[in-house]
């Protein structure tokens, strides 16, 4: 199904002079990733600390878009430089989910919103990341099936951040558009899981 993570070939390209940069002066993917939590954390911490001024929401897509190029910067110093490891595949995964939910912890102090929708959201983020991680224990590859990946979730949270910033989005929207959220959060989960059995049946197959 159709999902951000689908661009991800062409934002490489972009960054791989970059990339090649940080690899030159000994800057490894365990470091980028490292930093990346951290930065979401710090972000987190500074929204939520100078709310309900929503025009600090700004922050939040500005660093979506860092953070995404981190997440690529950091996967390609692991690929295409030799630096994959054990560690690496469990910070990789820790930092993203602390990340997400250190952000989406943020939609809490808006007005309007219910606590419970944030929670549910969250829980469903981590569930979805989970489905994805479990493709090697059968045997499959990771899975990054959408409609709701994480690449789609920092997309929605940087949207939503401008419109509120704004003043374009009302804040008695957001519980619907969790909602929302919710429910692909749902099919991507059920993606996850199918397509990972299909991958792991069309493998019997062949041998």
């Amino acid at each position: 199904m159709l999902s951000v993570y689908q661009l991800k070939p062409r934002f490489q390209a972009l960054l791989r002079p970059w990339v090649k940069k940080l690899y030159q002066h000994s800057i490894t993917a365990n470091q980028v990733t490292i930093v990346a939590c951290l930065g979401s954390l710090f972000i987190a911490i500074v929204v939520i600390w100078l709310l309900p001024n929503l025009l600090i929401l700004w922050l939040i897509p500005l660093w979506m878009f860092i953070r995404m190029a981190l997440n690529a910067i950091d996967g390609m110093l692991a690929r295409e430089y030799k630096q994959k490891s054990n560690l690496g595949v469990y910070l990789n995964e820790l930092c993203d989910v602390i990340s997400d939910s250190a952000l989406f912890c943020i939609l809490i102090y808006l007005p309007d919103t219910h606590l419970l929708f944030v929670v549910i959201l969250i829980i469903l983020s981590l569930l979805s990341e989970y489905a994805g991680v479990l493709g090697p224990f059968i045997g499959v590859s990771r899975r990054y099936d959408g409609p709701m990946g994480k690449s789609d979730r920092a997309a929605i949270l940087g949207l939503v951040s401008i419109g509120l910033a704004l003043g374009w989005l009302p804040t008695m929207w957001l519980n619907s558009i969790l909602i929302v959220v919710m429910i692909l959060l749902g099919v991507t989960i059920i993606n996850r899981v199918r397509f990972a059995l299909k991958e792991h049946n069309k493998k019997g197959m062949d041998e």
